[in-house]
């Protein structure tokens, strides 16, 4: 079983020397896909043994993932998590990871940040914490899923499932896609929980996307014009059985 870990960053400078060397206690296969980071970042990670994609220029977080599914099929990988690289997503949580996609019984493996008891002191800014709510309850209604974390970016993919997708999303509406893409393709999700820790409240998508209505409103006609792209195979998927997923 080849394994994956792939880390998206963007202006990371801060976090990414430390980040890379507590993943590499738990594997020497990481990529990073650097989205065109204008900082220090992509100095630091030419100091680090670890493959790099680079945009020239900001792609968005929808592209990094394409990029890195497409990576895990191009060398062989049979799973590709993915983590965020700010210290939100634990390098410790990727031994729990290891062990579900051991027990072979989902194509994709979603880190909850709300299944575990977090403080209030953890969460997220409000704004982010409705938008994912509001969000993860129209995907759990519409598509038949029991989601509790629509957003989470630490997760494990079987790469052969990934390509039966075609996901062209570039930017942070990419999960809309995904979610539905997934289902009309019958994939097994099954979710875990993982901490919820948020080091920076400030920290910013960019853009009018820092606008709360203008996020939610980019997000719904993505997911939207999905529904619609295959809604024929929706009515069939979801008209069945979970198939097992969350």
């Amino acid at each position: 079983m080849r394994i994956l870990i792939a880390i998206p960053v963007y202006n990371e400078e801060r976090y990414v020397t430390k980040v890379l060397a507590e993943v590499r206690h738990y594997s020497s296969d990481i990529l990073v896909i650097d989205d065109g980071s204008t900082d220090q970042t992509p100095m630091l990670l030419a100091q680090q043994p670890v493959d790099v994609i680079r945009h020239a220029t900001n792609r968005g977080y929808g592209q990094s993932m394409v990029d890195a599914f497409r990576w895990a099929c191009c060398y062989k990988f049979d799973w590709v998590i993915t983590m965020d690289c700010d210290e939100q997503h634990e390098p410790e949580s990727l031994p729990m990871f290891f062990n579900a996609i051991e027990k072979d019984d989902a194509d994709i493996i979603s880190g909850s940040r709300y299944m575990s008891n977090s403080s209030m002191e953890d969460m997220p800014p409000a704004d982010r914490r409705q938008i994912n709510q509001i969000i993860t309850k129209q995907v759990n209604e519409t598509l038949n899923l029991k989601l509790t974390d629509g957003f989470c970016g630490f997760k494990a993919y079987r790469v052969s499932a990934m390509e039966k997708l075609n996901l062209t999303e570039q930017g942070y509406a990419f999960p809309l896609q995904f979610w539905v893409q997934s289902v009309a393709n019958d994939l097994v999700i099954r979710e875990v929980p993982v901490s919820l820790i948020y080091n920076d409240p400030n920290r910013s998508f960019g853009g009018p996307l820092n606008d709360a209505d203008k996020r939610l409103a980019h997000y719904r006609p993505v997911f939207e014009t999905e529904l619609k792209v295959f809604s024929d195979r929706l009515d069939r998927s979801c008209a069945g059985s979970c198939n097992g997923r969350s």
